[in-house]
C-alpha cells in the first residue's frame, strides 16, 4: 500500500515537472553543455540584388561551439572548392562574391544550414535564393488608339515579369502623373481604364512605367496616343464592367495574406461603385476602400474573410453587378511550437509539435537531421504522432530534434534539444541587487536559476517568516517574485532560495519603494497671436530622494533653447512668438526609474493674408459679382470680408466700407449706385485683426439714372417774425445719380386750399418772405438731375417766424410754504397772444436773503418751467433752502422770446433742520483721552440750538452700549476719557434747530496710528528696556555721588537756570493742529540736587541762594547745600519749544563731563 501511494506521488511530481517544462523555455547558462541552437538565418524566399555579393545567413549558439554545413538543392555543399565562396569565422554564413567573375544566376537554387556539436545537430530553413530580375520592355509600335467619345477604353502596360514584379504608373512625356478620378484610373493590374472618353482626353504621350525596387530603375514603354472623335450629342450609357469580365468571379487568398478585390465599370454618366457582402457586413475595421471605391481591400486576411463579395456599379441610367467568391488558404501556422527541454536523469519529459493550416499539414519529426525513423532507436522515446514523450532519460541521450509542418503552401520547421543534465542549483542573476520601484506600480523581483533535476524556488523577506506566495505576492515558475501592488511597508531585503537533491542556492535583492514622478500643473492649449508670449507650465512632484530632470520637446525633437525659449524649474516661456514656434511642446519629467509627459498644442494665429485675384463678373446697371481668393488665415478661421470702394468723381483716391460678408463666401454680388466709376478692394478679418487691403479690382463705370433718394430732414421755421426758411439735407455724393443736381421745393399755406409754390434750386435753402406771424405751411421736396426727377416727398408742416409774446401771467401768489417747497399759482395768458408755438411758463427766482444773522447768500437767478394749458394753473416749486426769503416772477415763452414779468412775489422759507458740520475729526492727544472737533454746519437752515453726539464701542462686528451727549450752540469740541487704551468708538454727531436733527456726520476713532503709539509706549515693559535704564540709574548715581564728593571739597557744581515747573500738564496746539504729548513726570524736579541735571548747564561761584525765590538755604558745617529749592520760571523759556531733552540721563552724563 505504501508503495502503491510513493507511486502514485512520484507519478504527480512527473506531470508537475511535465507540466513546467511543457510551459517554460529553457535558458541553459553558456558555460554547460548543450546542442547547436540555430539564432539567425535568412528568410526562406531570399531575393538578392545581382549588384552586390551574395550573403546567407545562418548562426548558432551551443557548447561545443557548433561547426557549420551547407546543403544546396539536397545536396551537400562544398564550400572549400569554390573560391567565390567563404564562411564566416565561428559562423555559418555564407558569402559568395564576384570581384573575380561569375554570375550570380548560376548561385540560385534551396540552401540548408546545419550546426553541430558533440550533443546534436540543427537545422535552418530550406532557404530559396534567387536572383532580381528587371528585364528590358519589348520593343513595339504602338498604332494611336481612335476612339469615339463617351466610350469607354483600356489602355493596357503588360509591364514586363521582373522579380519581384515592378510598380507601375502612368505619365506622360512632361513626367508628370496622368490625372486619376472617379472616371479615369488605374487597375491593379497596371492598365489605365476610362469609364467614359472625353474630349480633353486626346493626347499623344499616355506612357506606362515600370520601376523596380532591387535596381531602383524605371522603364518606360512606348507612349500611346489618344485621337477622340468628337460629335454634338454624346449618348447615355448604362453601366458595364471593364474588370473584372461577366457577373461573376472568384479568387484565392492565404491567410495573413493582403486581399484586393477590384471592379472597374464603363458608362455616361461615369458609374459609382459599392461593395457588399452577402450573409454579412463588411469588416469595417478591417475594410479599406481605395482608388475611388473601386478596390477593396482587406489588409490581413484570416478565415472569417471568406465568403461571397458584390460590387454593384449604378448611373441614373441603370446597375449591374459581379459577385467575386473568395476562398482563404493557409500555410501552416503554430499553434503549439516545440520548445528546448532539460531533463535530470530518470525524470519525464515531452515535445509537442502541433499546427494548422488549409489543407491540414502534415507532421514530420526528424533528430539531428534525420527522419526519426531511420535514427537509431531510442527505448526511452516514444513517437506519438505531433507528440515525442520521454521516460526516464539517461545521461547522453542528448539530441535536437526537428519538426517539420507542411503543405500545399508553405511549411515550417523548428528545432529543439533535450538535453540530460544533473547539476546542482546556481542562480544566474547579479548578486544583492538593488531594486527602485514606484508605490503603488506592480513590481517582478528576477530571480534566475538553473538546476537539474529543477530546484524548487522560495522567497523569504528580511530573512524571516514562512515562503512569500498568495496574497499580495506571486511566484513565478522561473524564479521571478511579483508584488501586485508595492508600498512603503514592502521595502526590505528579498531573498530567494532555490534548492534540488544536489544543494541549494541563494540570492538577494533589495527593494525600495519611492514616490511617483507626476506633472502636478500640466501644460495647457494655448493660442497666441504672433509677438506675443506663451507660458507652458509643468510643475512637478517627485520623491525627494530621486534627482528628476525636465526636459521640453517639440514634435518629438529636442528644443533647443536660447534668447526666446527660456525654461525654469516649473514653466517653459517662449517670447516674439512666431509661425515656426507652432506645434505639440512636450513636458517630460524623468528620474532614474519613472517618468511622465505631458504635451499641450501651441497654435500661432496672425492676422491674415490679404485676398488675391479679384474679378468682376455679372456686370449689370446696378449691380456686379466680385469673386476672389482668401489668404492665408494663419490659423485663425476668417469671420467676415470687409469690401471697400474707391469712386474718382467725387472723392478720389478715399477708399470707403460698401458692405461685410461671411468669411466662407469669397463670391458676392455687389449693390452699386449709378453714374460711379468703381473699383473694390476686399479687407479679410479674422479673430487676430485686419489683413492688408488685397489689391484693387479693375474699374467698373455705371451708367446714370434719375435720384432715387428723397432729400432728408425737410423743415420750414422762421428766422424772422415774418419768413419762413425751408431747409434739407444735400443727397449724399452717391445719391446723385447724374450730373446737374437740383431740388424742386413747393409750398402753401396749411388749410386754404391755395394753390402750391415752387422754385427749383441747386442749393439746400430758400426763404419764403413776407409771411404772417407762425403762420403754418405744406411743404414737399424732391431731387432731379439730367436723367430726370426723383420720387416726392412726404409733406411736411413748418411754421413762420415767431415774435414776442404780447401778454404777461397774472395774479402769481403763493400758498403752503414750507421749508423746501411751496405751491405757486397764476392766471394764463390767451395763446394767440403767444405769438408762436407756446413752450411753457418761465418760473424766475433767487433766494434774496437769510433768515440766520449774519449768514452771506448766494443771490443767483434759477428757472423753473412749467407746462401747462388750463386758465388757473398751479406746479409746485421745490428745492428751497431753509429758513430763507426768496423773490419770484413769471413770463410765458415761445421758441424764441419771453413776454414781459408778471407781479413779483416774496416769501419766507420755514425753518428746517440743518446740514451736517462742516467738519468733525478726532485726535488723540495721549493714551488716555480722545479729543473731538467740529465745526458748524454751512447751512444752518434754522438757529442753531446745539449739537448731539452719539458714541458706541466697536469691536469687529461687535458694537457696544450707545452712549448721548448734547453741546451748546457754541461748543466745537468735546474731551472724551478712555477707559481702556486700546477700545476704539464710532461717533455720530448732528447739530440741532427747533425742528430737529439734522444729517448726521459719522467716524470711527483711528486705531492705525493708535496701535503703533500703543506698541511704542509697551517697549517699556521689554526685559532689556528695564535693564538699559537700570543701567543708566547706576551710572547717574555714581555720577552724582562723584559731583557731592567735589561739592564738599568746595569744588564748582551745576545749577540749572531759571526752569520753570509747570504743576499741569498743557496740551500745546501747533498752527496744523496737531498735538505734543506729555506727562505729568516729565516736567517735575529731580529730588534734591538732582534738578542740576538739566542740558543747559553752567559752572558759577556764587551761592544758591541767590537761585531762591525767599527762602534761606540751609548748608551743613562744611557749607555744602543740604535743602531743597525751586527754580525761578523764566518766560522766555516757558513760551519757547519744551523739549524732554532737560530731563534725558544722557544730556546729564554730557553735562557732568
Amino acid at each position: 500500500m505504501l508503495g502503491q501511494g510513493r507511486r502514485v506521488a512520484l507519478t504527480l511530481v512527473s506531470l508537475l515537472l511535465l507540466l513546467w517544462h511543457e510551459a517554460t523555455t529553457i535558458e541553459v547558462p553558456q558555460d554547460l553543455k548543450q546542442p547547436p541552437t540555430i539564432v539567425k538565418q535568412s528568410v526562406k524566399d531570399y531575393i538578392v540584388d545581382p549588384r552586390d555579393n551574395i550573403i546567407i545567413e545562418c548562426e548558432a549558439k551551443g557548447n561545443p561551439v557548433p561547426t557549420f554545413t551547407w546543403r544546396r538543392n539536397g545536396k551537400f555543399f562544398n564550400i572549400g572548392k569554390d573560391p567565390r565562396v567563404t564562411m564566416r569565422k565561428r559562423s555559418g554564413t555564407l558569402e559568395i562574391g564576384f570581384r573575380s567573375g561569375g554570375r550570380p544566376e548560376d548561385y540560385e537554387g534551396e540552401y540548408q544550414c546545419f550546426a553541430e556539436n558533440d550533443l546534436g545537430i540543427a537545422l535552418s530553413n530550406k532557404i530559396l535564393l534567387r536572383v532580381s530580375k528587371a528585364p528590358l520592355w519589348p520593343k513595339e509600335v504602338l498604332e494611336p488608339v481612335l476612339v469615339t467619345e463617351g466610350s469607354p477604353l483600356v489602355l493596357t502596360c503588360n509591364p514586363p515579369p521582373g522579380l519581384p514584379p515592378p510598380f507601375t504608373f502612368w505619365m506622360n512625356s512632361g513626367m508628370t502623373p496622368i490625372p486619376q478620378d472617379k472616371r479615369v484610373s488605374m487597375g491593379v493590374n497596371g492598365d489605365l481604364y476610362f469609364s467614359n472618353v472625353m474630349a480633353q482626353d486626346a493626347h499623344t504621350d499616355y506612357s506606362c512605367n515600370a520601376r523596380f525596387l532591387f535596381t531602383h530603375t524605371i522603364q518606360q514603354k512606348n507612349p500611346f496616343t489618344l485621337k477622340v472623335q468628337t460629335s454634338r450629342k454624346v449618348a447615355e450609357t448604362t453601366p458595364t464592367f471593364l474588370s473584372p469580365s461577366g457577373t461573376e468571379s472568384s479568387k484565392m487568398v492565404l491567410r495573413d495574406e493582403k486581399l484586393l478585390l477590384e471592379c472597374i465599370a464603363a458608362g455616361l454618366p461615369t458609374p459609382t461603385i459599392k461593395w457588399f457582402k452577402k450573409g454579412g457586413d463588411l469588416p469595417g475595421r478591417k475594410v479599406k476602400f481605395e482608388n475611388f471605391n473601386k478596390t477593396l481591400k482587406i489588409v490581413s486576411v484570416s478565415e472569417e474573410d471568406a465568403g461571397s463579395y458584390v460590387c454593384m456599379a449604378n448611373n441614373r441610367l441603370g446597375s449591374i453587378r459581379h459577385t467575386i467568391f473568395v476562398e482563404v488558404k493557409a500555410a501552416p501556422y503554430w499553434l503549439d511550437k516545440p520548445t528546448d527541454l532539460v531533463l535530470a536523469p530518470d525524470e519525464n519529459g515531452r515535445l509537442v509539435c502541433r499546427a494548422n493550416g488549409n489543407p491540414k499539414p502534415t507532421i514530420q519529426w526528424l533528430v539531428n537531421g534525420q527522419l526519426i525513423e531511420s535514427s537509431p532507436p531510442n527505448p526511452s522515446r516514444q513517437v506519438l504522432g505531433d507528440t515525442i514523450i520521454f521516460r526516464s532519460v539517461q545521461m547522453g541521450s542528448s539530441a535536437v530534434y526537428q519538426c517539420n509542418a507542411s503543405n500545399q503552401h508553405g511549411y515550417l520547421l523548428a528545432n529543439a534539444f533535450v538535453s540530460v543534465l544533473d547539476l546542482p542549483p546556481r542562480m544566474l542573476g547579479p548578486k544583492n541587487q538593488l531594486i527602485k520601484v514606484i508605490e503603488n506600480n506592480r513590481t517582478f523581483l528576477d530571480c534566475p536559476f538553473f538546476g537539474s533535476p529543477l530546484p524548487e524556488l522560495r522567497w523569504f523577506k528580511n530573512g524571516q517568516g514562512s515562503g512569500l506566495d498568495g496574497g499580495q505576492y506571486r511566484v513565478y515558475i522561473n524564479g521571478t517574485l511579483e508584488i501586485k501592488r508595492a508600498r512603503v511597508e514592502d521595502e526590505g531585503t528579498y531573498t530567494c532560495v532555490a534548492s534540488n537533491i544536489l544543494g541549494t542556492a541563494e540570492n538577494q535583492v533589495r527593494l525600495e519603494v519611492k514616490e511617483p514622478t507626476r506633472i502636478v500643473r500640466a501644460p495647457e492649449h494655448e493660442s497666441a497671436v504672433r509677438g506675443s508670449t506663451v507660458l507652458f507650465n509643468c510643475k512637478v512632484k517627485s520623491d525627494p530622494s530621486l534627482p528628476v530632470t525636465v526636459t521640453w520637446t517639440k514634435d518629438d525633437k529636442v528644443l533647443h533653447l536660447g534668447w526666446r525659449l527660456k525654461k525654469d524649474d516649473e514653466s517653459l516661456t517662449i517670447t516674439n512668438v512666431h509661425e515656426g514656434d507652432e506645434g505639440t511642446y512636450t513636458c517630460t519629467a524623468k528620474s532614474e526609474i519613472d517618468q511622465d509627459s505631458a504635451s499641450a498644442r501651441l497654435t500661432v494665429l496672425d492676422r491674415p493674408d490679404p485676398p488675391m485675384d479679384l474679378d468682376l463678373s455679372d456686370l449689370l446697371a446696378r449691380s456686379v459679382r466680385l469673386t476672389w481668393i482668401p489668404g492665408n488665415d494663419h490659423r485663425s478661421s476668417i469671420k467676415e470680408f470687409l469690401v471697400q470702394f474707391e469712386e474718382d468723381r467725387w472723392e478720389p483716391g478715399r477708399w470707403q466700407n460698401l458692405s461685410t460678408y461671411p468669411g466662407d463666401l469669397n463670391s458676392v454680388i455687389l449693390q452699386l449706385a449709378p453714374f460711379v466709376n468703381y473699383q473694390f478692394r476686399v479687407i479679410a478679418i479674422n479673430s487676430v485683426g485686419q489683413s492688408q487691403p488685397s489689391r484693387p479690382s479693375p474699374r467698373y463705370r455705371t451708367s446714370g439714372a434719375a435720384p432715387d433718394a428723397i432729400p432728408k430732414d425737410l423743415r420750414g421755421w422762421g428766422s424772422m417774425k415774418d419768413n419762413m426758411e425751408i431747409t434739407w439735407e444735400p443727397l449724399l455724393d452717391l445719391e446723385r445719380n447724374g450730373p446737374d443736381l437740383q431740388y424742386d421745393v413747393w409750398w402753401r399755406r396749411k388749410d386754404t386750399g391755395e394753390e402750391w409754390n415752387n422754385v427749383t434750386t441747386e442749393g439746400t435753402k430758400h426763404v419764403v418772405h413776407p409771411t404772417n406771424t407762425y403762420v403754418p405751411y405744406e411743404v414737399k421736396i424732391r431731387a432731379r438731375n439730367e436723367f430726370g426727377p426723383g420720387p416726392e416727398s412726404n409733406l411736411v408742416i413748418g411754421y413762420s417766424g415767431e415774435d414776442k409774446p404780447t401778454d404777461a401771467p397774472t395774479d402769481l401768489r403763493v400758498s403752503k410754504v414750507e421749508s423746501t417747497k411751496v405751491n405757486i399759482h397764476w392766471k394764463s395768458v390767451d395763446p394767440d397772444s403767444v405769438l408762436g408755438e407756446f413752450k411753457e411758463y418761465r418760473l424766475y427766482y433767487w433766494r434774496e436773503s437769510s433768515m440766520v444773522p449774519g449768514l452771506v447768500v448766494d443771490k443767483e437767478k434759477k428757472t423753473r418751467g412749467f407746462y401747462s394749458t388750463t386758465s388757473e394753473p398751479s406746479a409746485v416749486l421745490t428745492d428751497l433752502v431753509p429758513y430763507s426769503k426768496y423773490k419770484m416772477f413769471m413770463v410765458v415763452a415761445n421758441n424764441r422770446f419771453e413776454s414781459p414779468p408778471s407781479n413779483t412775489v416774496e416769501l419766507n422759507t420755514k425753518e428746517g433742520v440743518p446740514d451736517t458740520p462742516r467738519f468733525f475729526r478726532i485726535n488723540r492727544r495721549n493714551l488716555d483721552t480722545l479729543y473731538l472737533e467740529w465745526d458748524k454746519p454751512l447751512e444752518p437752515n434754522g438757529i442753531l440750538i446745539g449739537y448731539q453726539l452719539k458714541y458706541l464701542t466697536v469691536n469687529g462686528s461687535r458694537v457696544g452700549r450707545p452712549h448721548l451727549e448734547t453741546f451748546f450752540p457754541n461748543a466745537t469740541d468735546f474731551t472724551l476719557r478712555l477707559p481702556d487704551r486700546s477700545t476704539r468708538y464710532k461717533f455720530f454727531l448732528s447739530a440741532l434747530t427747533q425742528v430737529g436733527a439734522g444729517e448726521v456726520y459719522a467716524v470711527e476713532s483711528p486705531h492705525f496710528a493708535n496701535e503703533a503709539y500703543i506698541d511704542q509706549v509697551d517697549i517699556a515693559t521689554q526685559g532689556w528696556f528695564i535693564g538699559l535704564m537700570c543701567a543708566i540709574a547706576l551710572i547717574i548715581l555714581i555720577l552724582l555721588i562723584v559731583c557731592f564728593i567735589k561739592r564738599s571739597r568746595g569744588g564748582k557744581y551745576p545749577v540749572r537756570d531759571k526752569k520753570d515747573l509747570p504743576l499741569d500738564s498743557v496740551d500745546q496746539k501747533d498752527p496744523e493742529g496737531s498735538f505734543d504729548y506729555h506727562s505729568d513726570e516729565d516736567n517735575k524736579p529731580l529730588q534734591g540736587s538732582q534738578t542740576s541735571l538739566d542740558g543747559n548747564v553752567k559752572e558759577s561761584d556764587d551761592s544758591l541762594v541767590d537761585y531762591g525765590e525767599g527762602g534761606d538755604g540751609q548748608f551743613n558745617e562744611d557749607g555744602s547745600f543740604i535743602g531743597q529749592y525751586t527754580v525761578k520760571k523764566d518766560k522766555d523759556e516757558t513760551e519757547g519749544n519744551e523739549s524732554s531733552e532737560a530731563t534725558s540721563p544722557v544730556n546729564a552724563i554730557y553735562s557732568l563731563a
